[in-house]
Parts: structure tokens; sequence; C-alpha cells
């Protein structure tokens, strides 16, 4: 299965991450926004088409910057899950698929009970921010 996720950054480096909604695989833990990439689908169409899903906003291709990429065995099959950074966007995030959402600093995300192919990226997501420090 293949997965393309957003690291939406705010003006204030935070990062937002949704909860996945009760009656799902997973509730209850953080992840990044996004979803499943259909097989007529580019990594960043699935991207764009899952953030207007999921948040409402309206996202363009050329505003992903692909960061990382996880790798993660499932009870039936496997799961690759890429991620992009996004600081552009139209909208305001608004939960639209019964999720709650939260911005998170890098110091409050790695206290946060994660799904197992998101908490590696972390890692890449922070030395991508401890980049726009050091620039």
């Amino acid at each position: 299965m293949l997965v393309s996720a957003a690291a939406l950054i705010d003006d204030a480096g935070r990062v937002l991450v949704a909860e996945r909604p009760a009656g799902k695989p997973l509730a209850g833990l953080w992840e990044f926004p996004g979803g499943k990439i259909d097989a007529h689908e580019t990594p960043e169409a699935a991207l764009v088409r899952e953030l207007d899903e999921e948040l409402g906003i309206t996202v363009m291709v050329r505003d992903l910057l692909p960061l990382a990429f996880a790798s993660h065995a499932l009870d039936n099959g496997h799961l690759v899950l890429l991620l992009f950074a996004v600081r552009r966007w139209h909208g305001v995030p608004e939960p639209r698929i019964g999720q709650r959402l939260r911005w998170v600093t890098m110091a409050e995300m790695a206290d946060l009970a994660m799904p197992p192919a998101d908490a590696p990226l972390v890692a890449a997501l922070a030395a991508h921010l401890a980049g726009d420090r050091v620039a």
C-alpha cells in the first residue's frame, strides 16, 4: 500500500497532526494527514486530493517538497509512506472526517503516540526544520 502524507508547517514552525478517529485502525494515534494513493494517481496528486477531502485546504503540487519515506510491514501486506513538507496552502485546516487536529512543536511531537510508519519520519522532519534555522 502506498500512502502520501503532509507535514504542514506553519509560520511558527509548528506541524499539523491529526488524531486517527474512533473505529479506524490505530484509532487515537496521531499522524501526518494524508491517505492512500489510488492506482491512477501520482503521490503528489493523491496528497492534494486527500488534503482537500480531509482538511478542506487547497495545496498546489509545486508546493510539495519530498522529504522522506518509511517502509513498514503490516499484518496483511506492506506500507510505504511518503512524507512531503508543505508550507503553503489556501484555506484553514478543518477536521472533515471526524479526526481531531493539533498544531505541535517538534518537542511536543516527540511525546505523541504515532503509528509505526509515521514515527520514524519525525527525525527527518526535525532535521529539515533544523536546516531552516541554520540557513
